[in-house]
């Protein structure tokens, strides 16, 4: 985003009211200067940069920010020498973090325990699973979310009054449909519209930014509305529906990994061992995906859809750790029979010297969760637990 747009202050800054409202968590640490390193993460043009210059300004720690698909060890190195023996320590803001190296990682980690640096990092995707255990356990998670149509007109309105032009209601409500939650849309339109007419009309805006190039996850049906429909679609084996809302999110812009992670979850969670293949077919689309991107891609994603969406449906795997995690939540904590303790495991039966299976006690208190719905090859795994049993 510019820097003349940049609101400078926590007041100034526009939506995610969950971070930097008056009583947010977030605001609430800096405030009290108690920040530990943080990650933010979220959809484009939602405010992540922006925020962590307002970070550094309110705790008067000057401001590196870097990029790790172009970060360099040396540059960090560098950085952190400079405030050797300094009071405030410098605040290292990386964006695209879930692209750091391990490598990267591990000359960070040391920074990070030593407080050398404060370090904040960004991304579109959650950077959970690409960080090491050990810079998760010294760094906070926040997520970002699409900004709203107020937001955007809100950030709309600023902006042609710095340019000095109008924007008439027909054409604003146009820009906040293709801005698709993202801040920096409605800059870069604003700012060519403004450079070729002081009012701002819809005819000149639809020249600009045509709607068939944006429309595809429009402001009030962001990608999240979208990817919802494309999930229960799937779910409810509709194929041509779930080709329609994949279509929308490809046009849209969305990346191919968002849309393979959520259909390995759904590969999970709502065919699970009905069609246990479903799982490892979702996972190669989401590696495949990763290393062939658009317009490749597409491809890909439309054989797994087609895949889950023709698969038999149970979400029997879903229900019974939900159900599981309940009881532990209300208080079902039960002691381990002491033959499943170690190291002795007394009069623990081993059950291959009985031919696979024997009788004996797993749980001091019987509980059941797991209840099969016989769909697919869940009907199989059935079979076989009875086989085994001998019932």
């Amino acid at each position: 985003m510019d820097s003349s747009f940049r609101p400078q202050s926590f007041e100034e800054f526009v939506g995610q009211e969950h971070l930097v409202g008056a009583n947010a968590p977030l605001r609430k640490l800096v405030e009290k200067n108690a920040l530990p390193h943080t990650f933010f993460y979220g959809p484009p043009g939602t405010g992540k940069t922006t925020l962590a210059r307002i970070i550094a300004r309110s705790l008067g720690r000057d401001f590196y920010e870097l990029n790790a698909t172009s970060l360099k060890i040396d540059e960090i190195r560098k950085i952190v020498a400079r405030y050797e023996g300094a009071l405030m320590k410098p605040l290292i803001f990386i964006d695209e973090v879930h692209r750091l190296s391990r490598n990267q990682q591990e000359v960070l980690l040391p920074i990070m325990e030593k407080k050398q640096a404060l370090i904040l990092g960004a991304s579109t995707e959650n950077p959970f699973f690409s960080l090491t255990a050990a810079i998760r356990s010294r760094s906070m998670l926040f997520s970002f979310e699409p900004l709203g149509d107020e937001d955007l007109r809100t950030i709309a309105v600023r902006v042609c009054a710095k340019l000095g032009c109008e924007i008439e209601e027909e054409a604003l409500e146009y820009l906040l449909r293709i801005s698709q939650g993202d801040a920096r849309n409605v800059i870069k339109f604003l700012r060519a519209a403004a450079a070729i007419e002081s009012r701002i009309d819809l005819k000149l805006l639809q020249r600009i930014a045509p709607a068939s190039y944006h429309e595809g996850a429009k402001s009030d049906e962001t990608h999240y509305a979208l990817a919802s429909a494309l999930i229960k679609s799937i779910r409810g084996s509709d194929i041509d529906a779930a080709l329609y809302y994949l279509a929308r999110l490809i046009v849209s812009g969305e990346p191919p990994e968002f849309i393979a992670r959520r259909l390995v979850i759904l590969a999970s969670e709502d065919i699970g061992n009905a069609n246990p293949n479903a799982l490892p077919l979702a996972v190669a689309t989401m590696d495949a995906v990763k290393q062939i991107g658009y317009p490749e891609a597409r491809i890909i994603l439309a054989q797994c859809v087609i895949y889950l969406a023709s698969s038999p449906k149970s979400n029997a795997a879903y229900a019974a750790i939900n159900k599981a995690i309940k009881a532990i939540e209300e208080g079902a904590i039960y002691p381990i029979p002491k033959h499943l303790v170690p190291p002795k495991f007394e009069g623990y039966k081993y059950p291959h010297d009985y031919g696979g299976y024997v009788a004996q006690e797993y749980m001091s208190k019987k509980m059941r969760f797991y209840k099969s719905k016989g769909v697919g090859y869940e009907k199989r795994l059935d079979e076989w637990i009875a086989k085994i049993r001998g019932s």
